[in-house]
């Protein structure tokens, strides 16, 4: 399979914004005022987009020769919030 940096950045910001969505909006609808539909909705295309960011770190990994700690990064940054904002400004320049 092959990804572009290009690719890799798009679908790192799609990730970003899902769950910032996901946790915002999503989770507050879901616990506040009971409508659990939204998390169904944009849980399930968020993990759609986390698996496939963590695929094409993978892919950037080896594309890009980075050691295993600029990979472990990257992966650990997908689960912060606003983290793969960082990693594309700081790996994917």
């Amino acid at each position: 399979m092959k990804i572009s940096i290009k690719t890799f950045r798009r679908i790192g910001i799609l990730e970003a914004i899902s769950f910032l969505t996901l946790l915002a909006i999503a989770m507050p609808l879901k616990y506040i005022w009971g409508m659990p539909q939204m998390v169904q909705i944009v849980g399930m295309a968020h993990g759609v987009l986390f698996v496939i960011y963590i695929l094409g770190a993978f892919i950037m990994h080896q594309k890009l020769n980075w050691n295993f700690q600029t990979l472990v990064i990257v992966i650990s940054c997908s689960v912060i919030p606003f983290g793969p904002f960082f990693v594309e400004r700081k790996y994917l320049r």
